[in-house]
């Protein structure tokens, strides 16, 4: 598969998706028109921040599988029309996390003791000790906007300076508040009068670009400093300003802007604002771990694996994927496997999580199995993306079911309704990336499936595999491995699956049949992965 490069990555992202046999380009800079002509030759595509990733380019994008963002924000990437494409959208959210929470500590000490002010008066000759008092940070009140992976990060930074810490997240839970010993409040305005320092690490969404407005600044203390390494415009830019150049605040350090670069803004020329020009994430080692993480999710996703910073579909916690996620694969191979040994085409897939995963969020399963199901059925791409979409346009309804009692730790049955039929496959992931099969049309087996899967139904009695095993052999068929299950039923019936070492073509299939025709053969299934 192809890669495309657009914005300079990392070395050692790139040289991962070779090392791993994908063909890379690196080409940079160019415009939209030039990458709507080569794109249809890319599978995958990477950016940072430069490269705008437009509707036009993504239609163009034939064999567009993946676009990945190197770093957090995605605004340079039309997610709608991905999704319409079926093309996932991912990113590397923790890439420059420790980089970022960094920044905001460098910029909070910087502007707290005067530090840029008195270089440049150092630097022109002077020595104007008495003029730059600053202010510690200890014991002083440091307001958190946004408890996520940097904003927690800089909680456990400022705590270690002896900082009182309050914030506001409506999405964070209070056992991780409480973990990261911030007081969290419900109303922005009964944090924002307390408040010695202010920080904030939030999203650009309508509802946080200019949350600070001339209300909020009118309640802050004139002693408060304002540092913001996330997402420029979260601060009213000419309020903020106003307030830092009358003297109503104490000083700001920013390192974001809304429009960027920034060579023009009402903050230049104040003595007490600091000014970086978009340093969060700019060190060697945040750049090292974009590059690499999102060569990984890249190739994930180009080999049809769940990718877990997908944007495109429901974000997941990591602390479900890491219980749900050897399941994940699992459920795929069994969604392929009950495709291809049901009678027709799917009209529903029932997915039933059992044992400790019914305590969990497994939506994503029966996505997976929805994937593995459709991939057998049409010729277009299938990912975690556009499942759910393909399987509405074929009637497939799915139904997502949970039950604790299971003889196993965990284990995913798929029920699968085909011309007024049902056909069944259950599967377990003891260890992440094996699957085995735990029970197939009812009948009890454990068995990790291999590339070419045969199984047989008949009449149980003596002398059945007998007939089999010679047809398999004079077909120069090696069987890897072999189980047989009578199920306990009481219409005397035996299942009997094969793993094999090359495929059962459709005259040897005819072979076994013939051989068997006496002992009241009730089906025949081979599945390939």
């Amino acid at each position: 598969m192809k890669v495309l490069i657009a914005d300079k990555l990392a070395e050692k992202g790139v040289q991962m998706l070779r090392d791993n046999g994908y063909d890379v380009d690196v080409k940079t800079g160019l415009p939209e028109e030039e990458l709507v002509k080569i794109i249809p030759d890319y599978d995958g595509m990477i950016v940072r921040s430069q490269t705008k990733v437009t509707r036009p380019i993504i239609e163009a994008g034939t064999n567009l599988k993946i676009v990945g963002r190197a770093g957090v924000g995605v605004d340079n990437i039309d997610i709608e029309a991905a999704t319409e494409k079926g093309v996932i959208v991912c990113n590397a959210p923790t890439s420059n996390v420790i980089s970022a929470a960094e920044q905001t500590m460098t910029l909070m000490m910087a502007i707290a003791r005067k530090t840029c002010a008195a270089n440049n008066s150092m630097q022109e000759g002077k020595w104007e000790r008495s003029k730059f008092k600053g202010n510690e940070l200890y014991e002083k009140t440091l307001a958190i906007f946004g408890l996520g992976h940097v904003g927690g990060l800089v909680a456990e930074r400022a705590k270690a300076f002896g900082m009182r810490l309050i914030g506001y997240d409506p999405y964070c839970s209070p056992a991780r508040a409480a973990e990261l010993g911030v007081e969290v409040y419900e109303d922005i305005d009964e944090i924002i009068p307390q408040a010695d320092f202010i920080t904030v690490h939030l999203p650009k969404t309508k509802e946080t670009i200019g949350m600070f407005g001339a209300k909020q600044f009118a309640e802050m203390k004139p002693t408060v400093f304002l540092i913001n390494a996330a997402r420029g415009g979260i601060y009213d830019v000419d309020v903020l300003a106003k307030y830092a150049r009358e003297g109503k605040i104490a000083g700001a350090a920013i390192d974001v802007y809304e429009k960027e670069p920034c060579s023009e803004s009402p903050m230049h020329g104040l003595d007490n604002v600091i000014l970086t020009p978009h340093l969060g994430a700019n060190t060697k080692e945040a750049q090292d771990r974009a590059g690499i993480q999102i060569a990984e999710f890249v190739m994930e996703g180009l080999q049809g694996k769940m990718v877990p910073t997908a944007l495109n579909m429901a974000r997941i916690p990591a602390d479900v994927m890491d219980a749900v996620g050897p399941y994940v694969d699992a459920c795929q191979t069994a969604g392929r496997l009950l495709a291809q040994i049901a009678p027709d085409t799917l009209s529903g897939l029932q997915v039933t999580a059992y044992g400790d995963l019914a305590k969990l969020d497994t939506s994503v399963l029966g996505i997976a199995a929805l994937q593995g199901v459709i991939s057998q059925t049409t010729d277009e791409r299938v990912n975690f993306v556009n499942a759910e979409n393909l399987a509405e346009e074929q009637g497939i309804a799915l139904t997502n079911l949970k039950e604790e009692k299971c003889d196993y730790a965990s284990m995913v049955k798929l029920v699968g309704r085909a011309g007024g039929k049902t056909v069944e496959i259950a599967v377990t992931a003891p260890e992440a990336g094996e699957t085995r099969i735990v029970d197939l049309f009812g009948y009890k087996f454990d068995t990790k499936p291999s590339n070419n899967v045969l199984a047989m139904q008949y009449v149980d009695g003596p002398g059945r595999l007998g007939r089999i095993c010679p047809v398999l052999g004079d077909a120069n068929i090696n069987i890897s491995t072999m189980q047989v299950s009578n199920g306990g039923d009481e219409d005397g019936l035996a299942l009997v699956v094969f793993n094999l070492d090359e495929p059962c073509t459709e005259s040897v299939r005819d072979s076994l049949k013939a051989a068997l025709d006496e002992f009241d053969l009730r089906g025949i299934w081979f599945m390939q992965l």
